[in-house]
């Protein structure tokens, strides 16, 4: 018995020391940059701190611009584990219709170029586009 209960206390350990990064933030152009700053703040020390912020600027700007979280909110979230970071945008989802003068277009051409993998989940009522950056 003193052998389960010392794997569960390992394995809370090791649950508190993991610290996670998560902020909401108004769904406009100008709060691309301020997640950025506070995912790169968090992430310091990462090898891949930079390709990351081009990331998350990059899911950010798509949450802003091609999702209902347009005028509305959406959530960021980073966990940072050996050897790979993982970085998330969750917006409210709807259509991802292009706006603007078509110069967009190339962000997630960005993020399969720099991210171990990426992928998308949800639907048009909500979705969370993720990325995996190793080193």
């Amino acid at each position: 018995m003193g052998s389960d209960t010392e794997e569960a206390s390992v394995a809370r350990a090791a649950l508190t020391a993991v610290q996670d990064f998560t902020a909401v933030y108004h769904g406009q152009a100008d709060e691309v940059g301020r997640a950025r700053r506070e995912v790169m703040a968090y992430l310091s020390g990462c090898p891949a701190a930079d390709e990351a912020g081009l990331i998350l600027s990059e899911l950010a700007t798509n949450a802003v611009l091609h999702s209902r979280s347009r005028g509305g909110f959406f959530v960021v979230r980073s966990e940072m584990f050996p050897g790979y970071a993982w970085l998330e945008v969750e917006d409210a989802g709807g259509g991802w219709d292009q706006h603007g003068d078509g110069d967009g277009g190339r962000g997630l051409v960005i993020v399969e170029a720099l991210a171990a993998e990426w992928g998308v989940d949800g639907d048009a009522r909500g979705r969370v586009v993720w990325a995996r950056m190793e080193w």
